[in-house]
């Protein structure tokens, strides 16, 4: 994930103008004005987001808002509150009073809300589409590859009746120990700007089917689709205060790690806002759950399928722009297959970089003006440092998107000792290096700081094997680009890439928002009341 994922985006001067929504081609205009006559909380239209608290969408009383601009064109999209205390107090006060109903509830009825939002998303997948096209910049198919992810988590929580069964064994005569998995409380759930509605819908159905309330803090770069997403739970039944939405920046998230009602935080982010939020919360006892930076590696072997290798790169490499963290950001070729780096730059060259609604587009732009500059930044870091640029995106022009955040498909040459290979770039740039042998390629990946994945191409059963086994990360894929395990697994980053010590969905976000309650009981047999009556003459003895 990028470094900057606590707001860099400055307060909103009144001296300072964007284009309005005339600044938005005829394929983005008719959608943002749709979105902002159909969905209550957010905006496409210049209009003011507001906080979700209590079941019910309320303007801030702010003073500070950040702008939301459509990264294609710098068109003003919305103003995002920053949150103030009294509200964000209202709303845990909102999720403490709905936890104590909530967690009442039985899990049929927890689960008849999830299976009801999953219909809802299904539903309104296009509305949560256009408005991540909108405000982050995805392509119009990534934007729904976006919501399709979050929507599985969704289907998976569906089985909750399944898969909060407790345990019990008699362990004496007469004794039984019993062990049932009861919600933590008010949790708080901190988002990033590269996956508007997936992050989201990580925590939500998880957090509530498990009997919890929440606190979403969605970025304040795009929260749309998180507004609409609070929306639909709304829409699906689920109780006023169980899911309240907030904005802001520091202050918000300081706020959340600090107050006494909150059990647990999870957050997605970079390394510098993770830290600061593990310590912070954990300091004052609440559980943590983080997913920081990355830096995937691909290993191509020279026996790899050439096309499959290549292609899966390329989508791994530039999709999104590269603001994935599961993103192949370093490819390692291996002896013979050293050759293919020509075909690799051919290849990506002929992506189509536009705006997100165009027909036929592969890439879109970067969330903003910074994340650009920091970008070309590194690329040009590569040169300075000896390092090749074989293929450069920083000065492309796209025809009708002149002031859009974009940048091309890049790929660099370059050595581990360089910047553009340690720092997480977060952009279209692929990092190539150069290995000998396997045992090579797998020192240098073992030798990263960061464990979030790494894949292979290789069509040896052995070397699979080899790698496989010898890796150090926590998603490993074989033929596979981007090996995020669906949500029926669980999250399984390591080393510097988490916080914390339960991963995200699978039985492990169970775990997350659940405690155990272990009760040890005794009811002996020969004390029970109510046996059959004797007829035999007393004697009294």
């Amino acid at each position: 994930m990028s470094i900057s994922r606590l707001a860099r985006i400055p307060l909103r001067s009144p001296s300072r103008s964007y284009a309005t929504t005339a600044g938005l081609n005829a394929l983005a205009r008719p959608k943002a004005e749709n979105l902002s006559a159909t969905w209550k909380g957010t905006s496409a239209t210049g209009g003011n987001t507001k906080n979700f608290i209590g079941g019910t969408f309320v303007d801030s009383k702010t003073t500070q808002w950040h702008d939301v601009l459509d990264p294609s064109t710098q068109t003003l999209l919305t103003r995002v509150p920053e949150t103030t205390m009294e509200e964000f107090d209202q709303a845990v006060d909102a999720a403490s009073q709905a936890f104590k109903s909530w967690s009442k509830q039985s899990v049929i009825a927890r689960q008849r809300f999830a299976i009801e939002l999953q219909y809802q998303i299904r539903q309104n997948a296009d509305a949560l589409a256009h408005s991540i096209v909108l405000e982050q910049g995805k392509t119009l198919a990534d934007a729904h590859g976006d919501v399709l992810r979050g929507l599985q988590v969704v289907e998976t929580a569906i089985a909750i009746t399944s898969n909060i069964v407790g345990e019990k064994l008699e362990v004496s005569k007469d004794m039984d120990t019993e062990v049932r998995k009861l919600p933590l409380g008010v949790c708080a759930s901190i988002a990033p700007f590269n996956f508007p509605a997936m992050i989201p819908l990580w925590t939500i159905p998880l957090a509530t089917v498990t009997g919890n309330t929440l606190i979403l803090k969605p970025s304040e770069r795009d929260p749309g689709a998180a507004m609409i997403i609070a929306e639909l739970c709304a829409r699906a039944g689920l109780p006023e205060g169980v899911v309240n939405v907030v904005h802001g920046t520091v202050p918000v998230v300081n706020r959340i790690c600090d107050h006494e009602a909150i059990k647990a935080v999870s957050f997605v982010g970079g390394d510098r806002a993770g830290r600061h939020i593990y310590e912070r919360a954990t300091k004052n006892g609440k559980r943590v759950q983080a997913n920081l930076g990355a830096k995937n590696h691909a290993i191509i072997m020279p026996d790899a399928n050439k096309n499959l290798a290549l292609n899966s790169i390329i989508g791994a490499a530039f999709g999104a722009a590269g603001q994935r963290c599961m993103a192949v950001s370093v490819a390692v070729l291996v002896g013979a297959a050293q050759s293919w780096l020509p075909e690799l730059v051919e290849r990506a060259s002929k992506l189509n970089v536009n705006g997100g609604f165009e027909k036929g587009v592969d890439v879109g732009p970067l969330i903003s003006p910074a994340s650009k500059a920091r970008v070309t930044g590194l690329i040009a870091s590569c040169a300075d440092e000896g390092g090749r640029i074989h293929l450069d995106g920083r000065n492309i022009q796209v025809p009708g998107y002149y002031a859009g955040n974009f940048v091309g498909p890049t790929i660099l040459e370059g050595t581990v000792g360089m910047r553009c290979y340690h720092e997480e770039i977060f952009g279209p740039v692929l990092t190539v290096i150069t290995s000998d042998t396997l045992d090579d390629a797998l020192d240098i990946i073992n030798e990263n700081k960061y464990g979030n994945g790494a894949v292979i191409f290789t069509q040896s059963g052995a070397t699979a094997r080899k790698f496989e086994s010898g890796v150090n990360v926590g998603q490993v894929g074989i033929n596979v680009p981007i090996p995020v395990p669906l949500p029926m697994f669980a999250w399984s980053g390591n080393k510097g890439s988490v916080l914390g010590d339960i991963g995200f969905y699978g039985k492990s976000g169970i775990n997350f928002y659940t405690q155990n309650k272990t009760t040890t009981s005794l009811w002996r047999q020969e004390d029970a009341i109510g046996n059959r009556a004797s007829v035999d003459m007393p004697t009294h003895n």
